[in-house]
């Protein structure tokens, strides 16, 4: 087997921290205040270094030439496309560092022409991340040109199809077939880093073309692209499984040595995400996609991706140091930490919080600046119910770079949602202003967020000149709505028809988002609750007469709403999250009993009155939900499951059904939450 790439060493980062070499200034982000919000934030400086198609416009910053490594020799043949490795680690771990314009002007230097194969897809990757960041279709257009570059750079590195001839023989003749392991076998290293990046790329391209396009025969298009992305990762896996296969059959161990770590990490990357992309998916689209043969094992996507920095229970530190990694790694670990703390709202199965805080400790010793793993401490400490802490890291982030400006509107967002569980909310609506100015990824949401709070507060005349717009801000993915916005207009609908009001819609927000999950249970009972007791008491005001009340509007569906955030506070005074951290000063004057039954009393409550909701249905839906959950925290798995496998039957729960146009609000997220609850109920992981 061709050994060149084995010559092949990565630069290695010498300190931790590394940032001395980079000469940069960052602006501080330290409080969300109005002031900050207005001098702080300003019109992406994205847009500035965007690019589109082959130009590019050079970024100001610059880094220190005597830290990188030489520029790569010129000109360039696809046979040296293996040498540029050291210095693309260099421009990795630059943008690791939150030096992101620097790691441009890098690439630009050592490939002006894109034209080599790591350097034209890497930058490719950089303007990937800008586009998702933005949403804009001018960042998305510039990355969607950059990744079907990248991915003809990739596609000219790659074996050449065989003749016909030549294919129809392979039918015959096994070493002569032209797909399987024999196929890879037969290329050069080059060619095999190629496959690998042409799979990299496509996935990429398709991506974005999904999140561009505007119709469905775009989204089938690129659903397509991705099937070709699998199938390539799936033969690249099976190709690693035969070639360590034969190493240890031969005595020489585990696995192949002559294979080089960039490569097996790349590998482990593709079919460690495939398999959790196809693990993640509805159940009624896997059953779709597991008819093409097509299945994801959690499991085994996980193992993949811990494998390549060498992660285990057993130790804190990795079993693979920095001189021996491969230079996938890092965004293996993003990939890990993504999982564990962000699609975790989603899921149950395999999400381990203390992996992810291995992972941190030791990227945020490696990148002590850098914004990714500041971000991914935020979502830690917020995932264990300690919101202010996560604040802290948030800021920190912000604080970290001033070069990707919409790297900010995902501290900012966190932030609100943080001061929500906090029960802050004048602090939050500041964050949806600045997100309402500056962020573009949901207008709608952004703009709703902000008009819960000023209503929450009592502020109605500015809350209606919000809701007012919602209905004009809405987006469409693939030709489909999205499911927040859809929730968000129904209810600036609602607010006008019910004469500029809405009752606890700031909570009821945060429910959405995790925010009573993740508040701190003294904040839930001093807070949260008196409120939600409040609200009913001037509800059940009209008991006998619920004409009587709000001009006879909406009284079941107001009443509806508070007794199920009602039941959702006090079950998490009775079962906190299973991942929160308990603070031992803090005051509960509740019993785990008293919360537990009066949770519960709460969630029936609703069942009984949801027959008569209007137009909230959702909240049928989302109590079986919640109360199969508490169910399940007190030791009673048949009641759990009765309430899982109602929601997730299909069929209509509320009595005026009818009256429900399409969906109910939030369908699908409560679907996917439903069916990780039941996976779980049935693992005996508690929920």
């Amino acid at each position: 087997m061709n050994s060149e790439v084995t010559h092949v060493s990565l630069l290695t980062e010498g300190n931790n921290d590394g940032d001395s070499c980079i000469s940069t200034s960052s602006a501080s982000a330290g409080s969300v205040s109005p002031t900050m919000a207005t001098t702080t934030i300003s019109p992406s400086s994205t847009e500035a270094t965007s690019v589109a198609g082959s130009g590019s416009s050079t970024p100001t910053a610059s880094y220190d030439r005597s830290k990188a490594p030489p520029l790569p020799k010129q000109p360039y043949t696809p046979k040296d496309a293996l040498n540029d490795l050291p210095a693309l680690n260099f421009a990795l771990h630059t943008f690791l560092k939150s030096h992101m314009l620097e790691c441009e002007e890098y690439c630009n230097e050592c490939d002006p022409k894109k034209e080599r194969l790591y350097f034209a897809t890497g930058y490719g990757l950089i303007q990937f991340v800008k586009g998702m960041m933005s949403f804009e279709d001018e960042d998305l257009l510039a990355a969607i040109g950059h990744a079907k570059h990248g991915n003809a750079i990739a596609s000219q590195h790659r074996k050449r199809s065989a003749s016909l001839t030549t294919r129809l023989a392979g039918l015959v003749v096994s070493s002569l077939q032209t797909s399987g392991v024999g196929w890879y076998k037969s290329m050069t290293v080059v060619e095999r880093h190629a496959e690998l990046v042409y799979a990299e790329s496509l996935f990429e391209k398709a991506l974005l073309g999904i999140v561009y396009s505007g119709d469905w025969l775009a989204f089938i298009k690129e659903a397509l692209n991705m099937r070709t992305t699998i199938n390539i990762y799936r033969q690249l896996g099976k190709y690693l499984e035969a070639v360590d296969a034969e190493a240890e059959a031969r005595g020489e161990g585990p696995e192949d040595k002559s294979i080089d770590p960039h490569f097996r990490s790349g590998v482990y990357l593709g079919v460690g995400m495939s398999n959790l992309i196809l693990s993640l998916m509805p159940g009624r689209l896997l059953t779709i996609v597991e008819l093409f043969g097509y299945k994801g094992d959690r499991q085994i996507g996980l193992e993949l991706l811990t494998k390549v920095g060498g992660w285990s229970k057993d130790s804190h530190e990795p079993a693979v140091d920095i001189e021996q990694e491969g230079i996938r790694r890092s965004i293996c670990d993003m990939s890990l930490l993504i999982f564990h703390l962000v699609l975790s709202s989603f899921t149950f199965d395999g999400v381990d919080i203390e992996m992810a805080q291995k992972i941190l400790d030791w990227n945020t010793k490696r990148y002590p600046n850098g914004v990714f793993f500041l971000f991914g401490a935020g979502r830690l400490n917020l995932c264990r119910s300690q919101p202010a802490r996560a604040i802290e890291h948030y800021k920190k982030a912000m604080e970290a770079q001033d070069q990707y400006k919409n790297l900010h509107h995902i501290s900012y967002w966190e932030i609100a949602i943080s001061y929500l569980a906090l029960w802050e909310v004048e602090k939050s609506l500041e964050c949806w202003h600045v997100l309402m100015a500056d962020a573009t990824w949901s207008k709608a949401c952004y703009t709703y967020g902000a008009a819960v709070c000023l209503l929450q507060n009592g502020w109605t005349v500015e809350a209606a000149k919000l809701f007012e717009k919602i209905p004009t801000l809405r987006q469409r993915i693939a030709g489909k709505s999205i499911p927040l916005e859809k929730f968000a207009d129904r209810k600036a609908r609602k607010f006008k028809s019910q004469s500029n009001r809405l009752i606890l819609p700031a909570l009821e927000f945060a429910y959405l988002f995790l925010g009573i999950a993740h508040a701190p249970r003294e904040v839930i009972t001093t807070k949260m609750l008196p409120l939600v007791e409040a609200s009913l008491d001037g509800i059940r005001a009209c008991e006998k007469d619920p004409t009587k009340y709000e001009s006879g509007k909406g009284y079941y569906d107001d009443l509806c709403l508070a007794q199920f955030l009602e039941g959702v506070c006090l079950r998490y005074v009775a079962y906190p999250d299973p991942d929160a951290v308990i603070d031992p000063s803090e005051k509960v004057n509740l019993t785990l009993g008293d919360a537990e039954a009066r949770s519960e009393a709460a969630f029936n409550a609703v069942l009984s009155n949801g027959t008569k909701i209007e137009l909230d249905h959702y909240l049928v839906y989302f109590t079986h939900y919640e109360l199969g959950r508490l169910l399940a925290c007190k030791g009673d798995k048949e009641g759990a499951r009765k309430h899982f496998e109602l929601v997730l039957s299909g069929k209509p729960l509320e009595v005026q059904a009818a009256a429900r146009k399409g969906k109910y609000s939030m369908e699908s997220n409560l679907q996917m939450r439903t069916h990780a609850a039941l996976d779980a109920l049935e693992k005996n992981r508690r929920l």
